[in-house]
């Protein structure tokens, strides 16, 4: 083989990695489109607006007018605290940070924990009071302590919401009072509680507390306020995790609502129900739906031996593949012989050095012929380059 020929071909094999290294998503996570199933019967809802969604897969159990556009009311601030938690985690704030509560925040009216100006919280203490209490105040207040006001909080927020495919969702202000243009839907509320719920499980510290408190520091001195939970879920559905209430004039009763039970989380969202009442009989009818007719299977362990790639130039001539730390579970209807069938995707070859952990390819869960979702194969071990004595004691030995 001459020099431009062995270029040439070394070009086509580095054109084919690129290429398979593309379609397995190493350029862009590729994940399954979320499976929406036909309501089995209809509940009947009072609601103007409801969904039902597996957390771990995305999938739609069941919907009614889930994308009509209304007030979301203090459902608004699974936006705010999914903000909060993000902003804790990219070390923009330390739970313990000091904030000091403006006259703006001080001033919300609704639910509220009667901060007074001038007054100061723990950054963790103000997340409690927004997920516990549903408090408007706590919420402007964290909102202008990581974005400097709350207008440019609120535009924060639409960004993300953005970002989530949140198509349906417009926010006017932080913690959901009425105010004209300030609008989502039953879907994009489930989109945002996902998020929040799949992302920062330890956000169910609080929205699974039923009561706490804390303490006022004003030039009065030290005052202890309690806290009671909006969320009567957490206390008459067994297994509910969260997550947040909302009513007021226009938005009437909402709420999402989160709950897990062998194994399967899943989140109902109903908006605009008559009354106080209904909010909560028609999520645990959605959560009931759920449980009763899907389950999940778990997909292959972590740690899993799926096959080799070759590595080329390394001290070992393959690596093995396994399935990595995320492990999947797959959502399959009950009474069904349904089954989850798997195929693999590798690399035809790897280039040296190679670490441990690397993608080396994906695995990929069907039923039925249709994707449900994937997770990523990665090499077991490092290989490193090869060296000089280890190149020719395979030459030596392929020639003798």
């Amino acid at each position: 083989m001459t020099d431009t020929e062995g270029m040439g071909m070394k070009r086509k094999l580095q054109g084919a990695v690129l290429t398979i290294c593309c379609c397995l998503g190493f350029c862009l996570p590729v994940t399954a489109e979320p499976k929406q199933y036909e309501n089995i019967t209809d509940l009947g809802l009072q609601s103007k607006s409801a969904i039902l969604v597996d957390a771990a897969t995305g999938s739609i159990l069941y919907e009614q007018n889930s994308h009509a556009v209304l007030p979301p009311a203090s459902v608004t601030k699974v936006m705010t605290m999914l903000l909060i938690y993000e902003g804790e985690r990219d070390g923009k704030f330390a739970w313990t940070d000091t904030v000091q509560i403006s006259e703006h925040a001080a001033s919300m009216g609704g639910s509220q924990v009667f901060l007074e100006e001038g007054e100061t919280q723990t950054a963790a203490d103000l997340t409690k009071c927004i997920a516990i209490a549903s408090a408007n105040d706590a919420a402007v207040a964290m909102a202008e302590f990581l974005a400097g006001s709350e207008d440019a909080f609120v535009q924060k927020m639409n960004e993300r919401a953005k970002e989530l495919g949140m198509a349906d969702t417009k926010f006017v202000n932080a913690c959901g009072l009425d105010t004209e243009g300030h609008v989502s839907s039953a879907y994009d509320i489930a989109l945002m509680s996902k998020e929040l719920m799949q992302n920062f499980p330890q956000i169910k510290e609080y929205t699974t507390t039923w009561q706490d408190s804390i303490t006022h520091r004003t030039r009065r001195g030290e005052e202890e306020f309690g806290l009671t939970n909006t969320n009567k879920l957490i206390q008459w559905y067994e297994g509910a995790t969260g997550l947040k209430t909302g009513s007021t004039g226009n938005a009437l009763y909402c709420l999402s609502g989160t709950a897990e039970r062998d194994g399967m989380e899943l989140i109902a969202v109903v908006m605009a129900a008559p009354d106080f009442k209904t909010r909560f009989r028609e999520v645990m009818q959605l959560l009931d739906y759920g449980y009763a007719n899907y389950g999940v299977e778990k997909g292959r362990e972590k740690g899993y031996v799926v096959g080799e790639v070759a590595v080329e130039k390394g001290m070992k001539n393959t690596v093995e593949a396994i399935t990595g730390a995320e492990e999947i579970s797959v959502l399959v209807p009950k009474g069904s012989d349904q089954k989850w069938e798997t195929k693999t995707e590798l690399l035809p070859v790897l280039q040296a050095p190679v670490a441990a952990d690397t993608k080396v390819g994906e695995m990929i869960y069907y039923i039925e012929n249709e994707e449900v979702g994937r997770v990523d194969l990665k090499a077991t071990e490092s290989v490193d380059k090869i060296n000089i004595e280890t190149m020719l004691w395979r030459l030596l030995t392929k020639w003798c």
